[in-house]
Parts: C-alpha cells; sequence; structure tokens
C-alpha cells in the first residue's frame, strides 16, 4: 500500500501549514488511486527535542522515512523556509530520502516569494537524496483565516 507522509515545518502545531499539506496529500493520494494514509509530523511537536533529544528526532525522520511519498511543507520565514524545519533536516542521516518522491510546499504571504521553494527547500531535499518532479508555492491569502474552516475545495490549486 502507497503511504504518502507529511512533514510540516511551521513552528505552530495545527497550522494552516498543515492544513494545506494535508489537503496536498489528499489530492496526491487521489491522483496516485490509493487511500489517503501515511505518517504526519509536525515539527512543532518535535521543537523542544530539536537540540537535545536526538533519538526523539531521529525517531520522527525513521517514522517518515518509511512513507513512499513525502509532502514537506513550510510557511516563509525570512524569504526561506523555517529554521525549525531546517533544525530537523540537518539530523537526518545522509541519503535519508535516496530514491523517494517528494513535494515540497511553501507558503508564503506574497508572490514575491515564489521562488523560494525552488532556491531553498529543492536544494535540502535534493542533498538528501529525494526526487522533486513538483515544488509548490501558495500564497498564504487562498487559506482560510482559521484552521476550523479550512475547506479542502478552496485549495483547488493543489488538485
Amino acid at each position: 500500500m502507497t503511504q504518502i507522509g507529511v512533514l510540516v515545518g511551521n513552528p505552530r502545531p495545527a497550522s494552516r501549514t498543515l492544513q494545506a499539506a494535508l489537503a496536498l496529500r489528499e489530492a496526491l493520494a487521489s491522483a496516485l488511486g490509493v487511500p489517503v494514509e501515511g505518517p504526519v509530523v509536525e515539527a512543532a511537536t518535535l521543537a523542544p527535542a530539536v537540540f537535545t533529544e536526538p533519538d526523539t528526532i531521529k525517531a520522527a525522520l525513521d517514522t517518515l522515512g518509511q512513507a513512499d511519498v513525502l509532502v514537506i511543507a513550510t510557511p516563509t520565514f525570512k524569504a526561506a523556509y523555517t529554521g525549525l524545519l531546517k533544525a530537523v533536516l540537518d539530523q537526518a542521516p545522509s541519503g535519508w530520502l535516496r530514491g523517494k518522491v517528494v513535494v515540497p510546499l511553501q507558503i508564503a504571504a506574497s508572490d514575491k516569494h515564489a521562488l523560494a521553494v525552488e532556491v531553498h527547500l529543492r536544494p535540502v531535499l535534493s542533498e538528501l537524496g529525494a526526487v522533486v518532479p513538483q515544488a509548490l508555492f501558495l500564497n498564504e491569502a487562498s487559506l482560510p483565516a482559521d484552521v476550523t474552516s479550512f475547506d479542502l475545495d478552496a485549495l483547488k490549486v493543489l488538485r
């Protein structure tokens, strides 16, 4: 069974970034004709352990490594992906994503950051061995203000 995992680099748990990543996972599962299943890891929940509990981070990375496809989503901070996501990815072993299909999703408040996913995030994922067929940018204006009112149909851009 094909599993589609999700890693979200937003330092806030239960964020709109998470909801967008889950919508993208649903769209990928639909396109692949597989059930929506696979591990979901929010870096926000790992934040207290990032620099003090390497085994916790390793376990999360091992869990994500079991997925066949990964969605790695992040908001844009200082024109790049979050430092928290970087701190998590820095603990991944060399070749962690070797041959794995990864779809990065970066969200920003302005279209002027549209290339950040290509310029900053894609190279890190490629360095880890990922196959990145498509990197996606999403302007946060297309997201609902409240995650409780998140409507997957509103994200037709991800379908």
